[in-house]
């Protein structure tokens, strides 16, 4: 029998989805190797109950509504993907995060919401919940990380994907250094890389969209932001953007 898998989607734009039915010539080898019984954006009809070998999961936790629905997919499947920066670390709506709800709602909606009493929390990523096997960075993510990430769970292996920052990636293409030669504020330092440096190939800095790699040289970083005139919150700021959560963490241990 071929594995069953289901696709799923929280608080987000439903990006990654549209990433995996974009996948075109590849997309009926994964219909092909796979039983897909669980995906409301690409079919009306889905088993909701049934176990699931791997549960792709797009967006971040929200609410309460949202909290239960991540705990009954995980329990239902064997393994559990984060399919963007999201569902890895929070997103762009985890941006104020950090602030009280009730002002939140109160800016955004007036008197209204505070009346009507809307569940919304601050947005969290899929792993401040249950347990994350393996996840897949990028807003969106990566086609082809995606079609990786698929053939080697197929093949029973454990995804290897980038853990060195997006300024290798520019090294390799041969791409103009933008925060060294041209003192742009580019996150590419302390950014994850499996896009190609896709933004710094195109003259554009780094805006940190894949989320904070892993032991990144923040020292180094430093140092060179103060050569360039730069401050070191122009790079927070840019990471804030879509890893909020992730970087308040790193600060309690002495980022900041």
């Amino acid at each position: 029998m071929k594995p069953k898998i289901g696709i799923f989607g929280l608080s987000g734009c439903w990006g990654e989805q549209i990433v995996i039915l974009n996948c075109e010539d590849q997309l009926l080898d994964i219909v092909g190797a796979v039983d897909i019984v669980d995906f409301l954006g690409g079919s009306s009809a889905n088993d909701e109950e049934g176990p699931l070998a791997v549960a792709f999961i797009e967006g971040s936790v929200a609410n309460a509504r949202e909290e239960a629905s991540l705990r009954r997919i995980r329990e239902r499947a064997q393994l559990l993907v984060a399919c963007g920066s999201c569902a890895c670390f929070g997103g762009v709506a985890a941006m104020d995060a950090m602030e009280p709800r009730e002002q939140v709602i109160q800016r955004v909606y007036g008197d209204y919401g505070a009346a009507i009493g809307w569940d919304i929390g601050p947005h969290r990523p899929l792993g401040d919940f249950v347990k994350v096997d393996v996840a897949i960075p990028g807003c969106p993510m990566e086609k082809t990380e995606f079609l990786k990430v698929v053939a080697s769970l197929l093949n029973g292996d454990v995804p290897l994907l980038p853990a060195y920052p997006v300024c290798l990636e520019c090294k390799m293409n041969e791409n103009d250094c933008l925060l060294v030669n041209q003192g742009l504020p580019c996150a590419g330092p302390v950014t994850v890389a499996g896009c190609g440096a896709r933004c710094p190939a195109y003259n554009v800095a780094c805006i940190g969209c894949r989320g904070p790699v892993e032991e990144a040289n923040i020292s180094s970083l430093e140092k060179i932001l103060l050569e360039k005139k730069l401050h070191e919150v122009e790079i927070k700021r840019k990471l804030r953007t879509f890893a909020a959560p992730v970087l308040d963490r790193e600060e309690k241990r002495g980022l900041a």
